[in-house]
């Protein structure tokens, strides 16, 4: 991703004329079919009217990304992935509510890739997941065309085998044009768990899970990180046996933990001046890991979660699963303070810097007293009044069991993997019901496309919008949402390996 940490936030104004400056650049390359959507997958006059139903602002963003394999700089260690425009995370792309996003997609892979636009409720011909959109063959340019409807922090990435486990994703930040900000300065932060080109590739550690009592720690190089213990470091807090995602932290143990690509011993960073307020948009790319995370020095007010509003709460940590991003304000110190990024459960971190002033930062291994305070959850945030739906009942019910095991590596929805799987049906404007029962012994970060669904608390009042939700070992969540954007949509586990080993079903729209 381009440097944005040290940019000044652009003011609305300044972002219309940079908007209208993308929009103007000529989208390189030829379109071909390599993506469109196959024939006969949704109804195709329904997907076109949802569309036209959406904001439209009249002005397009448009940009080019080569997906192809590069090496990258992670902080000092040099590591040979994939990668858009080859920066990791790549380009920011940046739109407001109602723009056309015309995004060109060079396939230099050598292997069919596509673009998923996560949380994002696009249109269903653009979602960039078979059978949805056709993948994008090596050697093909495909261009990406479609309204965004809603504000928020969303992201993208490929969703093609195991290559969400590499470089290829970038930040997708949607702006309100109506809102007032009220913040000085923004930061973007992508947190990952890495191991390409510098560890076991993703299919050496998927080839390892899918063994006989395979377990991806027991690979050569798949230790956690020294000296996250002792004074400072993080003891037992990020230990498995205190984990606050009910038991095991994940499967793999990384090489590597980076924030905006950079590890923890040169990490990136963002310099404001003592007391402005800073948005920080937190994102959580990672295949297999949860981050815990902290601003040392500060405490944190949520203010969104997947792109969408929750009442202001104070906290001094977030936990952040696969896919989910969180937006929290700060009120920036005179000093410099690490955010810190702990793997949840597996004895290791990474950073970066908030600067304000002269001085030195502490320690890579630091562990600041933040996260072992307030963490905030899922079940620590709701809805405001404007983003709650209202209380009409549902007249839909999917029930959602996730199982599998550890043992032979099979993962599956409804007792089915996904080469097996039989659709959940819904009709155009139901409102659905979907219970996700969690008989299996790990914990599962849930994701369903072009939708967003509010939890609902044990008790059934309403709670935070979402489009991905933790899961944990043996846990009910019920949640809702609202069936206005038809065509066909995956649901499945966040984990890059859980979806790999079957964990993964569609949602499809009734004729």
């Amino acid at each position: 991703m381009p440097d944005i940490s040290n940019q000044p936030r652009l003011s609305r104004r300044g972002f219309l004329v940079a908007s209208a400056a993308l929009s103007a650049t000529a989208v390189a390359g030829c379109q071909s079919d390599a993506g469109a959507p196959p024939t006969g997958v949704g109804d195709r006059d329904a997907i076109a009217a949802a569309e036209a139903r959406r904001p439209h602002s009249g002005r397009t963003v448009s940009t080019t990304l080569t997906a192809q394999r590069t090496r990258v700089d992670l902080g000092g260690r040099i590591a040979d992935t994939i990668a858009y425009n080859d920066v990791v995370p790549g380009p920011l792309l940046r739109a407001s509510v109602g723009d056309e996003l015309e995004v060109t997609i060079r396939n230099r892979l050598g292997h069919a890739t596509s673009v998923h636009w996560h949380g994002l409720a696009l249109r269903n011909d653009m979602d960039g997941a078979s059978p949805a959109t056709r993948d994008i063959a090596d050697g093909r340019d495909f261009t990406y065309r479609f309204s965004v409807p809603h504000p928020g922090t969303y992201w993208a990435h490929p969703h093609t085998g195991l290559d969400a486990d590499t470089g290829l994703y970038f930040p997708v930040i949607v702006d309100d044009p109506n809102d007032p900000g009220r913040y000085d300065a923004e930061w973007v932060v992508m947190l990952d768990d890495w191991t390409d080109g510098v560890g076991p590739s993703p299919v050496q550690i998927y080839d390892r899970l899918r063994m006989p009592s395979g377990d991806g720690r027991g690979m050569p190089g798949m230790g956690g990180m020294p000296g996250m213990h002792g004074d400072g470091g993080m003891g037992s807090m990020g230990g498995r046996d205190r984990s606050p995602l009910g038991g095991d932290g994940g499967d793999v143990d990384y090489p590597l933990y980076v924030v905006n690509g950079r590890d923890a011993q040169n990490p990136s960073s963002l310099r404001v001046r003592p007391g402005q307020r800073v948005r920080i948009r937190l994102i959580n790319a990672g295949s297999d890991t949860a981050f815990r995370v902290a601003l040392a020095g500060h405490r944190m007010t949520v203010t969104h979660t997947d792109g969408f509003p929750v009442v202001p709460t104070d906290v001094d940590a977030v936990l952040i699963g696969m896919g989910e991003r969180y937006d929290v304000m700060i009120t920036a110190r005179d000093g410099v303070f690490p955010l810190v990024a702990a793997a949840e459960g597996k004895d290791a971190s990474t950073r970066a810097m908030l600067v304000t002033a002269g001085g030195s930062p502490p320690a890579p291994d630091y562990a600041p007293p933040e996260l072992r305070g307030r963490l905030g959850t899922v079940n620590s945030f709701t809805a405001p009044p404007e983003a709650t739906f209202d209380s009409t009942p549902a007249d839909a019910e999917l029930p959602v069991e996730l199982g599998g095991s550890m043992a032979t590596y099979d993962w599956t929805i409804n007792g089915r993997s996904f080469t097996k799987a039989q659709p959940l049906t819904v009709r155009e404007g139901q409102r659905v019901a979907m219970t996700f029962q969690n008989s299996s012994m790990m914990w599962h970060p849930m994701h369903l496309h072009g939708h967003t669904f509010q939890v609902l608390g044990d008790d059934g009042r309403p709670g935070a919008r979402k489009d991905t939700l933790i899961v944990l070992p043996m846990q009910q969540r019920r949640v809702i949402f609202v069936a206005d954007n038809p065509g066909t949509w995956m649901l499945h586990c966040h984990n890059t390996y859980h979806q790999e080993g079957g964990m993964m079903t569609s949602v499809a729209y009734a004729g």
